[in-house]
């Protein structure tokens, strides 16, 4: 069969191949961890899943316009704006199954060969691979745990060309958990602005901090008509599966995607808009809740794992991973997961699985529970200890 050439550029999400493996060795009879998924554990809660069987017991069942339930966009409008001290109408709102498309439909919309995106490395590898997909040029911005996975404002400024397209960006972080600081928000919105570059604000852990106050870079003056803002409930509200975000961005770029939206999915399914609508408008509790074991979560793993001989751990100030260095193992970052995996039974990612800065690390999720995670901590110990 004779591919594309862009199939070859396309790549994937390393923690998927990682969970078939980990079940492989659980089909065996061996007892694994999971760590590597990052999922939240919880169950979506239950007045989420009531407003969708309602919704589906009202015959909510049939098309939608491609762009979304207006009730549904007009909540995100409202709630975006609130958060975020900005100024959203409905019309700058596209939902769609899951946040992925988000980034997709970005990249495919502004990006073209010859462009150059800049991305932070390390961090969601589906950014990379998408940008490599449509022919552009991947630059990325190192994250320096130095920094506490934030990035130098001189480096990044060197990394910005004419041919500069896109800047994506990611606060709360996946894999570091880091955040980024009103500097570096504020040099990226200077660059934008001067040099009439678009801003992807990966936004999706907003809700998943645990230290100060959410800070999006849309709430700088001039950066709301040059950012589109990814969000979705995937994470929030333990809604993985529904497979529902959305993107919020100027009104003439909603239109572009919104096109691409009619042309690849057609719309998002009726009932979880409305389900989707029922999570932001609802009781929070259980949100809190998840974030508050996530913390908890979070104190236990990065505890245990500086205890560990040749590991060392920052303490992340959101999302639920941690992104420990490896490096005094003596060992790379792939040979650790495939070990901790057969030789521990921990499942983890490497460092590599999300860019060429993650080698020296290794990615854990806290999405798991306290015990597991005592317990993986026993393990990874014992093997490492071994090396």
């Amino acid at each position: 069969m004779k591919l594309a050439t862009r199939m070859s550029r396309l790549g994937t999400e390393t923690a998927f191949e990682v969970l078939a493996k980990a079940k492989a060795l659980e089909a065996q009879g061996r007892e694994i961890i999971h760590l590597e998924i990052g999922e939240p554990d919880f169950d979506t809660p239950r007045n989420i899943i009531d407003a969708a069987v309602r919704a589906l017991n009202e015959s909510q069942t049939h098309y939608t316009p491609s762009a979304g339930i207006l009730p549904f966009k007009e909540t995100i409008a409202s709630e975006v704006s609130s958060t975020r001290d900005i100024d959203v109408n409905p019309d700058q709102v596209v939902v769609t199954p899951g946040a992925k498309p988000i980034m997709f439909f970005t990249i495919l919309a502004l990006c073209e060969a010859g462009d150059e995106v800049i991305y932070p490395n390390p961090g969601f590898p589906i950014y990379e691979s998408m940008i490599n997909f449509v022919g552009a040029k991947a630059v990325p911005l190192p994250l320096r745990m130095e920094k506490e996975f934030g990035f130098d404002i001189d480096e990044f400024k060197k990394l910005v060309s004419p041919k500069t397209k896109l800047i994506i960006i990611n606060s709360p972080q996946n894999p570091t958990g880091g955040v980024l600081g009103w500097d570096e928000l504020q040099a990226v919105a200077e660059v934008a602005i001067e040099n009439d570059i678009m801003v992807l604000s990966d936004e999706v852990y907003r809700r998943i901090l645990y230290e100060g106050e959410f800070v999006s870079i849309t709430s700088i003056p001039g950066m709301l008509e040059q950012t589109i803002i990814l969000d979705g409930h995937s994470k929030t509200y333990a809604m993985t599966g529904w497979r529902l975000g959305y993107g919020v961005m100027p009104e003439e770029l909603a239109a572009h995607i919104t096109r691409l939206m009619t042309n690849s999915n057609s719309c998002t399914a009726a009932f979880t808009q409305y389900a989707g609508l029922e999570a932001l408008t609802g009781p929070q509790e259980d949100s809190h809740k998840m974030v508050k074991a996530f913390r908890e979560r979070r104190d236990v793993i990065v505890e245990g794992l500086n205890e560990i001989p040749g590991v060392k751990c920052l303490l992340p100030k959101g999302a639920f991973y941690v992104f420990p260095n490896i490096e005094g193992t003596g060992k790379s970052s792939k040979f650790l997961e495939e070990y901790l995996l057969n030789e521990a039974g921990v499942a983890t990612l490497s460092g590599t699985s999300f860019g060429k800065y993650g080698e020296g690390f290794i990615r854990l999720s806290y999405a798991n529970s306290v015990e597991n995670i005592k317990k993986a901590l026993g393990w990874m110990k014992e093997a490492i200890a071994k090396l």
